[in-house]
């Protein structure tokens, strides 16, 4: 995303000046692909060790960060201390040590760290923001919030390094941390209290035995046993992950297409929290990375009525054995305002809001990141700070899976 979009729409705003990554067969990929597509000579590329020589080097004003979440502190550390700004994909990093290192080194740097929240940018959960901002539904009191992972994405989480705990923080840093930055934002607080149940209780192993589905194979590509199974991603039948992934295992020996119901799982896919905010708001929230379609439901409990969101991003998930012939699956997006004594009203949103990724959240995100955006009164930008606020909920939550008991957030950072 980051790498089309300085080689093209947004060429006058900067260039690319370094690749730094540990696998430079990928990183040949990237070059290929910028010379086919825009005719650029190649960027310099550098190995991790050589971070901080091509900074640097290549005079480079911003480092974005798109690494593996477990390294995420030592790239966004490096840089502000070497006198950079951070762009950083979420999580701002995976656990409380990492998170406090970053937040003493833009405390001590005075340097930028942006963390790309997109959801911050679509358009219903802007219209949400600004809903609960206008006093739609008076003092908010209470929320839950859903959100559902098909079969096809949420499986693929299972698939490669994000199963391993270590690597990502599980489920309720890596991806959730986009749902508390969203509630936050939102609700206009801060995450105090969290307590929750998370369980491994559809993918691995077992599960898989259990229900008949398991398959006996390590990786997909090249196994008998993972033809015709419908959680099997075919790499070689994908150009952009042959050539990402496939083609470079030599590199590294990285498998992309590990089968999800194997052994080493060590992250959950069935997870219920109650949080507290600083508001008094209380919160459910529940993520199931398992389910028939993808999207999210949201509603607020206030003092004058409640206010529903429900998006479904895609009303049923597709077999990756089976993409060269499907349909699109349909979206939908239904906002209502019930209000105390009077008939519930819908609100209508923007059919352009799906146009880019992330229902056009992709586009908005990246235009604010590097075209200078436009005034901006509901404050999307994120800074260090809610990204630190976004992960303490999901960092929380791993302690309480493991005490059984609640955690206060507020004692894990020093914000």
């Amino acid at each position: 995303m980051y790498t089309r979009a300085l080689a093209g729409a947004y060429r006058e705003h900067g260039e690319l000046a370094g690749f730094c990554d540990s696998n430079q067969l990928r990183v040949a990929w990237h070059n290929r692909a910028l010379a086919e597509e825009f005719g650029l000579p190649p960027v310099p590329a550098y190995e991790p060790a050589d971070f901080e020589r091509m900074l640097d080097e290549q005079k480079v004003d911003t480092a974005i960060v798109t690494s593996m979440d477990s390294t995420h502190h030592r790239y966004t550390a490096g840089a502000v201390r070497a006198g950079r700004d951070v762009i950083t994909e979420k999580p701002l990093t995976i656990d409380a040590p990492r998170c406090q290192e970053i937040l003493d080194a833009v405390r001590d740097s005075g340097r930028r760290v942006t963390v790309a929240f997109n959801y911050r940018y679509a358009q219903r959960n802007a219209r949400i923001k600004q809903l609960l901002a206008d006093g739609a539904i008076g003092t908010v009191l209470s929320a839950h919030f859903e959100w559902l992972l098909d079969t096809n994405h949420g499986a693929d989480y299972f698939r490669r390094w994000h199963r391993n705990k270590e690597s990502s923080g599980g489920l309720m840093v890596h991806k959730a941390s986009h749902h508390f930055d969203l509630l936050n934002w939102w609700l206009g607080g801060r995450p105090e209290t969290v307590f929750g149940f998370g369980r491994l209780a559809f993918y691995g192993r077992e599960n898989g035995q259990r229900r008949g589905v398991a398959r006996a194979y390590a990786r997909a590509h090249g196994a008998p046993d993972a033809r015709g199974d419908p959680y099997a991603l075919q790499l070689d039948a994908d150009p952009t992950l042959a050539g990402l992934y496939l083609n470079a295992e030599d590199a590294d020996g990285y498998w992309r297409d590990r089968n999800v119901f194997d052994e080493g799982i060590s992250i959950e896919d069935d997870i219920a929290l109650v949080l507290r905010y600083s508001t008094g708001a209380a919160v459910s929230y529940h993520l199931t990375a398992y389910a028939p379609w993808e999207g999210y439901r949201v509603a607020f409990n206030g003092t004058e009525g409640r206010l529903e969101l429900e998006a479904a991003e895609r009303t049923f998930a597709v077999q990756s054995t089976d993409r060269s012939r499907r349909r699109a699956p349909s979206s939908f997006v239904h906002i209502s305002i019930r209000p105390h004594w009077r008939e519930p009203t819908e609100v209508e949103v923007s059919p352009s809001e799906d146009d880019g990724g992330h229902s056009g959240a992709d586009l908005a995100l990246l235009n604010a990141l590097f075209g200078g955006g436009a005034d901006d009164p509901l404050n999307r930008g994120s800074s260090h700070v809610d990204g630190a606020l976004a992960i303490l909920p999901g960092i929380g939550a791993n302690r309480s899976f493991a005490t059984g008991e609640a955690v206060d957030l507020t004692q894990l950072v020093r914000l």
